[in-house]
């Protein structure tokens, strides 16, 4: 904490965690033309603390993609303490978002910048008929899936390596590599999961990964071709992009050694 330079009240850095359904939201970030869970989240802590409040999160999620694990941090000089900030701002809240837990932080705390590494898992439906329950919670497929064939596929993506093949075609950013510390794919009966824990991630990168995962499944690309497709540096050479909905982000790490598994 810090005084403001007037005299006044210490300014606080507050770390939060939270969750959130993605589903009725244009993604994270704020936008001007459409509703997000920045602004729904500003909103409730702006009328709990009756100060203005922006946050900044760790995350830039799509819009219907979801977080069981999502980190933020805002500065404020209301004293409340961290536990009437966690309920208060939940009782503005709509039933898909949730403050888990809210804490005092260093002053130099950035929810972005000191972020480590993400953990993301893809959930697949994968059966011929649909479950009104998973509609907006995982992508069903009907093709049979082989997840102990993708679990070794899958491993090709573990280190470091230039994901240019598998970001969007606007991705902006000009560096693609990254390093994926574990990839793997298991079944739960009906549900494949699909999890992927890195440094960092590209523009749809995972949800390319995916799709790139199950054309190999269904024979529209050859067993083995992660490794070329990496080296291609060609989007258009790799899988579809799977839909938003199968997409949560599960965990961000702030200690290097917490991401690694």
């Amino acid at each position: 904490m810090k005084h403001n330079g007037s005299g006044g009240a210490e300014v606080r850095n507050l770390r939060v965690m939270m969750a959130y359904r993605g589903t009725a939201y244009h993604g994270f970030q704020r936008q001007g033309n459409a509703y997000t869970v920045q602004q729904a989240v500003e909103e409730a802590l702006s009328g709990l603390l009756g100060e203005e409040v922006t946050i900044y999160g760790c995350s830039r999620t799509d819009a219907g993609v979801h977080a069981r694990q999502f980190c933020f941090n805002f500065r404020t000089e209301n004293p409340i303490p961290t536990r009437g900030i966690v309920f208060g701002t939940n009782a503005r809240l709509g039933d898909d978002i949730a403050l888990l837990s809210c804490e005092e932080a260093e002053e130099d705390f950035h929810a972005r910048y000191c972020c480590k590494g993400k953990e993301y898992e893809y959930i697949v439906h994968n059966s011929e008929i649909k479950d009104p329950f998973y509609c907006d919670r995982a992508y069903r497929c009907p093709h049979p899936i082989d997840a102990v064939l993708l679990d070794r596929e899958a491993k090709a993506f573990v280190g470091e390596h230039d994901f240019k093949s598998f970001c969007s075609a606007d991705c902006d950013k000009e560096n693609t590599t990254r390093t994926i510390y574990s990839c793997g794919v298991k079944r739960e009966g009906d549900l494949v999961r699909f999890r992927v824990a890195g440094n960092g991630f590209l523009y749809n990168m995972v949800r390319i990964m995916v799709g790139t995962l199950l054309s190999i499944n269904e024979g529209k690309l050859p067993q083995g071709s992660v490794p070329q497709l990496l080296l291609s540096r060609d989007r258009t050479l790799a899988g579809r992009t799977v839909p938003p909905q199968g997409l949560y982000l599960d965990r961000v790490f702030y200690k290097r050694s917490d991401s690694i598994e």
